[in-house]
């Protein structure tokens, strides 16, 4: 089992210092992996509804200051050993694809393979505008082919490829990943996502508070499960080859319990509500957890990271 918290891309932990101190903390504390999350900028008028709040509203808003996720998960790297780095998630139409898998390619070498690669497709069209990125409506299959170009580009002796987005022949492009194809984690929970991680996805990845599709108890989540291995039998994969991880946005003691149709929800209460759905959610088949384990300041971060490593890994592990 792996055990990740998020490192700050947005707000006032992302000066340098305190970001490495987040990170260099974690890998001390015995975390197994960081998050990185991805906006290029946020426009300040939105109109497309951000799927993890009820009431549709980003939440940090646009004013907030934020770094670029490859660039920031490089930084990371550079300064950890043995800490994995996953993005959380990468929206893939944002950059170009082949320039995409070379600066992964580039993190997974110089960080000796280290490198996770979660994935969506996007949410908010007016950033898609105002960077330039393909048609918003296309998200979906621009999704699929860039990161068919990827896994081609990190794989083949000779790449080539011929599609709607993406056309090259007579390349070649070392040096490849060292873990060859990097491991792909298809975050969302919506039927596109889950079919995107039937059909080439390394693990599903989701996060248990969307209101359009919760998977926030046990029973939402196994039934979230038993679709997936459906779809990906259908995709003609064997379901076990699909592995699965769960993304928290919070901490224990941040929301007090819940229930949905007289069940808990998941990971909300104390430190030992929080290990007990840990163990419920490995006898599922969910191999990575992570959680957001943001304080107000540098102080109440560290001090919220040594406390989940003290009342809930040393629980479960």
């Amino acid at each position: 089992m792996q055990i990740g918290c998020s490192a700050p891309t947005s707000g006032a932990l992302i000066e340098p210092d305190s970001l490495l101190r987040i990170a260099t903390e974690a890998e001390n504390l015995g975390f197994d992996y960081v998050t990185v999350s991805d906006h290029v900028m946020i426009p300040t008028s939105i109109a497309s509804r951000y799927p993890y709040s009820d009431s549709g509203e980003f939440p940090s808003g646009a004013a907030a200051p934020r770094l670029e996720q490859l660039t920031a998960a490089t930084f990371i790297a550079a300064a950890t050993k043995k800490l994995r780095i996953v993005t959380s998630v990468m929206v893939v139409p944002h950059r170009p694809a082949v320039l995409t898998a070379k600066i992964l390619a580039t993190l997974d070498y110089l960080s000796k393979g280290r490198l996770t690669l979660g994935i969506g497709a996007g949410w908010c069209e007016e950033e898609f505008i105002a960077i330039g990125a393909p048609p918003f409506a296309e998200r979906g299959a621009v999704t699929d082919e860039f990161m068919a170009v990827c896994r081609e580009l990190w794989t083949a002796d000779e790449p080539k490829f011929d599609g709607k987005y993406v056309r090259f022949k007579d390349v070649l492009f070392p040096p490849k990943p060292p873990q060859g194809a990097i491991p792909i984690w298809v975050g969302g929970e919506s039927g596109p996502a889950l079919r995107r991680t039937a059909r080439y996805g390394d693990a599903w990845y989701p996060i248990g508070t969307n209101p359009q599709f919760p998977m926030d108890t046990l029973t939402r989540f196994k039934a979230g499960v038993t679709k997936l291995r459906a779809l990906t039998e259908k995709a003609a994969r064997n379901p076990a080859s699909v592995g699965l991880a769960y993304r928290v946005s919070s901490h224990p003691e941040a929301q007090p319990k819940g229930t949905v149709d007289g069940e808990r929800k998941l990971f909300t209460g104390a430190a030992a509500d929080y290990a007990g759905d840990i163990k419920a959610l490995q006898d599922v088949g969910v191999t990575a957890f992570d959680f957001g384990l943001f304080g107000p300041d540098l102080n109440a971060t560290i001090a919220n990271l040594r406390r989940f490593r003290d009342d809930v890994m040393a629980k479960v592990r």
